[in-house]
């Protein structure tokens, strides 16, 4: 099964986007062909810093490499650097109801949070359409949140076929359930608009004065505590085996425990789990004209595939102009 996905690269990723998706990434290598990208076009709707984009797109190869996208079983690529996919955005921006769009939920809530209406931000789902359609894409792993954009796409795609003959495939959503599960330093979803996260790549010691902040209630060490729904046994049921989960569980639950022991335990295990890959991406870091040939033979492998599907779109559509014509 041929599965697509992008991750903006709008900062350093943090645990809830390692949860949340990039570990479901490295498990969808197994058994399918799968294509990822670091979606710079889309982060232009929020960065408008050269040099920081371009400093968050390294930093995304870098990052995904070290935590176990293989490019051996993985396309690994910069989104711009496939220029077929602008191309294929006209064509479906060319029959997309304005109405579709003005109903997708993304847009009206950044409206209502006073973010200027730019053109991309309301197109954003179009683009995010030719990412998907330009890869015959099956299946995209998205967050629930994402799900109205699957089918959005889908609403394009259907309707480009029903104008023009069957061109693209219709894919199907993954939803990722872990994405709503991982919470910040203060309960809330882990994200950077929360100013909440620990990034993955923290130091030990960094991870360790994070953790000590995170939020907890004001109830007596004694006082035995229900793990389920506590954010901060939430957080270290992320690093813990199962065994030691039941012991920490049953730790809430007989009280008579302090919030900060587990705090730091669960520092102690985030960097233990995360330690191999920060030496990996030392190592790539090391090595940087490596990590720029692997996006660059990934790119000339999805610009190969997108330009196949373009090539469909325009003959459809009846803007491919032959030899001759």
């Amino acid at each position: 099964m041929r599965v697509l996905s992008g991750i903006q690269p709008s900062g350093r990723f943090h645990w809830g986007n390692y949860f949340g998706a990039i570990r479901q990434y490295i498990e969808l290598q197994e058994g399918n062909e799968v294509y990822y990208f670091i979606a710079n076009l889309h982060a232009l709707t929020s960065t408008r810093d050269k040099e920081l984009l371009e400093q968050y797109t390294l930093d995304a190869a870098l990052d995904l490499l070290a935590l176990g996208v293989d490019p051996d079983r993985a396309v690994l690529f910069v989104q711009s650097d496939v220029p077929q996919v602008c191309q294929l955005f006209w064509l479906l921006l060319a029959i997309t109801p304005m109405g579709l769009l003005e109903r997708c939920v993304s847009y009206k809530e950044k409206r209502a949070q006073g973010i200027p209406a730019d053109t991309g931000l309301f197109a954003y789902p179009v683009l995010q359409a030719a990412d998907i359609l330009a890869y015959d894409a099956e299946l995209v792993p998205v967050g629930e949140d994402q799900k109205q954009h699957i089918e959005v796409t889908r609403d394009i795609a259907g309707r480009f076929n029903h104008l023009f003959g069957e061109t693209f495939v219709l894919p199907r959503a993954k939803i990722l359930q872990e994405a709503a599960r991982v919470p910040g330093l203060d309960g809330q979803k882990m994200s950077k608009s929360y100013g909440n996260t620990i990034e993955v790549f923290d130091e030990p010691s960094v991870i360790r004065k994070k953790c000590m902040r995170i939020v907890t209630d004001s109830r007596p060490i004694e006082e035995p505590k229900e793990p389920e729904g506590d954010h901060l046994f939430q957080l270290y049921s992320l690093f813990a085996t199962a065994e030691e989960r039941e012991e920490m569980a049953a730790t809430y639950r007989r009280g008579g425990f302090k919030y900060s022991d587990v705090k730091k335990a669960l520092a102690e295990k985030a960097a233990a789990f995360f330690e191999s890959a920060r030496q990996r991406r030392q190592e790539l870091e090391a090595d940087l004209p490596r990590v720029r040939q692997i996006l660059a033979d990934g790119a000339a492998t999805a610009r190969r595939k997108a330009e196949e599907v373009l090539r469909r779109a325009q003959e459809a559509a009846g803007v491919y102009r032959s030899k001759g014509l």
